[in-house]
C-alpha cells in the first residue's frame, strides 16, 4: 500500500512561551490514520482547500497540549444513498474544528452525553449517537416541550425505526452533515490492518476510541431491562427506546462508559480508552474525562464551527443543555438531577434498521 506522508514542524513563540506546532495532513485514498510519529499510521499530503470540497479532507495539528482536528466531513469511503426513504438529507461539505487534549486525565466524576457530539473519527466525521425523535401518541415526533423531559427516546440502531442508515452505520442531518450512530464499518476497512483492536478517533475528552475483534473483543455492558415499561408507549422493554437499557456491572468488560483501562498499540504504556461496539450503547454516552466545548451541538465559544439549526427549530431545543454530572455508579451527583436516559445496551445487528420512515431527522 502507498505511504505518503507530511510532517510540518515549526518553532516560534506566542504570549512569551515557546510554541512546537506539529502539522499533519492526510485525505483518504486507503490510507490508516493517526496523530503523531510515535502511532504507527500513514498520512497523505492533501491539505484542506476549496478545491476538492467534495473530497475527504482533514488536518490534524499538535499545539502545545492540544490537538486540533480540522475536516469537512465528507466521508473517505463508499457510503449510502443520500437522500433515501428514511433519511430526505444530502451530504455537503462542513467546517469542523474540534479541541482535544494531548494527555487528557480521567475525571472525578463521569459526564453523561447530551447536548454534545460523542467524538470525532479519524476520517473527521463526527460521532453522534443521540436522536431527535420521541415517542408521542401519534407516533416518532421531534416535538421538544417542558412535559417532554423524560420522553421516550428511540434509538437509531434498534431496527425498529428507519432513519435511513447505510453500512456504516451512518446517515446526514438537514445541514448535510454525515456523521456514525455506530461501528464505522467503511472506516474500519479503509484502516486495512488485521488488528485485535483498531484506533478509530479519539472522544471529546481526548481519549482514543477503538473497535475491536476476535478474542480481544470489547463487550458491552448493558442490556435490555426486564418487564413493561411504565409509562410512554408502554408494553415490554425491547430495545427501541434508549430507556431499554440498563447497566449491570461485570456483565461484559466495559464500564458505563464503553470503555476500560490498558495498552494499545497507539499507546504501550496504557490509557483509559473507548470501544464503539456491536451492541447498545454502540457509541458510549457518557465520558470518564472533561469533554471540549468544540463538540458542543450549537455554536458556542468553543472552536467547534458547526452549522446552524434550521431555524424551524423551537427556540426551547436550541436552547444550550449543561453537562449532567454523574458518580461511578452512574447516578446524579449532589445536587444534580437524572439524566433522562441511562446508557445501557442490548445487541442489534449490524443491518441498517428498519421501519417507518421520518420526514425530518433535525440535528440532535
Amino acid at each position: 500500500m502507498h505511504v505518503s506522508q507530511e510532517c510540518l514542524v515549526s518553532i516560534g513563540r506566542q504570549s512569551g512561551r515557546l510554541l512546537l506546532s506539529v502539522i499533519l495532513t492526510f485525505s483518504t485514498s486507503g490510507e490508516t490514520y493517526g496523530d503523531t510519529t510515535s502511532h504507527n499510521h500513514k498520512y497523505s499530503t492533501q491539505k484542506l482547500s476549496q478545491a476538492s470540497v467534495n473530497t475527504n479532507q482533514v488536518r490534524i495539528q499538535l499545539e502545545g497540549d492540544s490537538r486540533y482536528i480540522y475536516a469537512n466531513g465528507i466521508p473517505d469511503h463508499t457510503h449510502g444513498s443520500f437522500p433515501n426513504p428514511g433519511n430526505p438529507n444530502s451530504i455537503s461539505p462542513q467546517t469542523y474544528r474540534f479541541r482535544v487534549p494531548t494527555t487528557p486525565k480521567l475525571a472525578t466524576q463521569i459526564t453523561a452525553l447530551r447536548g454534545s457530539l460523542f467524538g470525532v473519527a479519524l476520517n473527521g466525521i463526527p460521532l453522534d449517537p443521540g436522536t431527535a425523535e420521541v415517542w408521542t401518541s401519534q407516533g416518532p415526533s421531534h416535538a421538544f416541550s417542558a412535559q417532554n423531559k423524560a420522553e421516550w427516546r428511540y434509538e437509531a440502531l434498534s431496527g425498529r425505526i428507519n432513519l435511513g442508515i447505510d453500512q456504516s452505520h451512518a446517515h446526514v442531518q438537514p445541514t448535510g452533515a454525515y456523521h456514525y450512530h455506530g461501528l464505522p464499518l467503511g472506516l474500519i476497512q479503509q484502516q486495512g490492518r488485521d488488528q485485535p483492536i483498531i484506533f478509530i478517533g479519539y472522544a471529546a475528552d481526548g481519549f482514543p476510541i477503538y473497535a475491536s475483534s476476535g478474542n480481544t473483543a470489547a463487550v458491552s455492558s448493558y442490556r435490555v431491562k426486564q418487564g413493561q415499561r411504565p409509562s410512554g408507549p408502554g408494553g415490554r422493554y425491547d430495545g427501541t427506546f434508549v430507556q431499554d437499557h440498563e447497566f449491570i456491572a461485570g456483565l461484559g468488560n466495559l464500564d458505563q462508559c464503553n470503555g476500560r483501562q490498558g495498552k494499545t498499540p497507539e499507546y504501550p504504556q496504557g490509557i483509559y480508552h473507548y470501544f464503539i461496539t456491536t451492541t447498545f450503547p454502540f457509541i458510549p454516552r457518557c465520558f470518564r474525562g472533561t469533554p471540549d466545548i468544540s463538540f458542543r451541538h450549537q455554536k458556542s465559544a468553543g472552536l467547534r464551527q458547526f452549522p446552524s439549526r434550521p431555524k424551524s427549530r423551537p427556540a426551547a431545543h436550541i436552547k444550550q443543555q449543561p453537562q449532567q454530572r454523574l458518580d461511578q455508579n452512574h447516578r446524579p451527583s449532589a445536587g444534580g438531577r437524572r439524566p433522562p436516559f441511562p446508557p445501557s445496551g442490548h445487541h442489534h445487528p449490524f443491518s441498517p434498521p428498519h421501519g417507518s420512515p421520518h420526514r425530518h431527522h433535525p440535528p440532535h
